[in-house]
């Protein structure tokens, strides 16, 4: 059996390497494609990341439609609307979570489910890592993230003498106006497979998030990757990060909306706390989400037989003197 994934290559998915090394493991082919590749694919099951199926290039085949995350301002519900339009009925549809499918607002009877962001195993580093930089930032540079407003507090005498690693891409524009600041460094693209090395790298990890919709509704992969390292977390204070807070454990330094207490002093005074993960592996939010359970409705022969992976990752804690 093959499934296709469907996607425009324009976005980081680390969902697709979570998906390919599940089906792997139980003797499935995975495959990239795009929407124009359809026609021509010899896949049995398509997996749509939408974007928009207007099912016009092969009929009669197994459908799966999967919503990561809302439309982004500017006109965000009228890009939602269109989706909802434009798109053919699958046959299983699937949402990060009860906001992105309320966003969405299907009232037909396509089956659903949820499936969040995960964690790969746990990437481990030296012992006694070297800090090369006190900071770092991975993620998106978009305007809607208003990264200058970060990066303006390592300009001033606050954290002009500390050094801030941005990993990202399509930073040109940033890395000119700040290529004065020896203390800012901008690298990327890298591979997913080396963003540990350079997290390793730093003394804090930075989850910098406006606190307006769609992103404050919406799970924020990198810090789920900062806490899966146990990298002292420093973070915008909005509702999805406190939610989880709650409901998970931890302890980050939570910003203030102008930054006026991100200073170095107060960053190092802070007692740091790393959440209980074991909820978030990419296995287990995958067979929460009811699509196994699709697929072998539409593909009997199939089972999917529970693995033993990697142990819980403990709740721990840390101070930093």
């Amino acid at each position: 059996m093959t499934i296709a994934f469907v996607h425009s290559h324009r976005s980081f998915l680390p969902e697709l390497d979570a998906y390919s090394h599940f089906f792997s493991a139980y003797g499935i082919q995975t495959t990239e494609i795009r929407s124009s590749e359809i026609a021509g694919s010899r896949a049995d099951l398509f997996w749509h990341f939408m974007g928009t199926d207007s099912g016009h290039a092969k009929k009669d085949v197994v459908t799966i439609h999967e919503y990561g995350s809302a439309s982004v301002p500017p006109f965000r519900k009228w890009k939602d609307l269109i989706k909802r339009s434009l798109s053919s009925k699958p046959g299983f549809r699937i949402f990060l979570n009860e906001y992105v499918k309320e966003s969405m607002g299907f009232t037909d009877d396509v089956p659903f489910g949820f499936r969040d962001m995960g964690i790969f195993p746990r990437m481990q580093g030296p012992t006694q890592p070297e800090k090369v930089f006190d900071f770092i930032y991975t993620g998106s540079l978009g305007p809607q993230r208003n990264i200058r407003s970060l990066l303006r507090v390592f300009t001033t005498p606050r954290l002009k003498d500390h050094s801030l690693l941005v990993l990202g891409k399509d930073y040109d524009r940033l890395s000119r106006r700040y290529d004065t600041y020896q203390n800012i460094r901008f690298k990327g693209p890298v591979p997913y497979s080396s963003v540990a090395e350079w997290l390793h790298k730093a003394r804090f990890a930075i989850n910098f998030m406006p606190d307006k919709e769609p992103f404050n509704q919406q799970s924020a992969t990198k810090f789920l990757e900062y806490a899966s390292m146990n990298i002292p977390i420093i973070s915008s204070d909005y509702a999805w990060v406190k939610k989880f807070q709650q409901q998970y454990g931890g302890a980050y330094f939570f910003l203030r909306d102008d930054l006026s207490n991100f200073t170095w002093e107060n960053v190092n005074g802070y007692a740091y706390g790393f959440p209980d993960l074991s909820e978030w592996s990419w296995e287990k939010q995958i067979r929460k989400s009811g699509v196994l359970e699709f697929i072998q409705g539409k593909f009997p022969e199939l089972v999917f037989p529970v693995r033993r992976g990697p142990s819980d990752l403990p709740l721990t804690s840390v101070h930093i003197p």
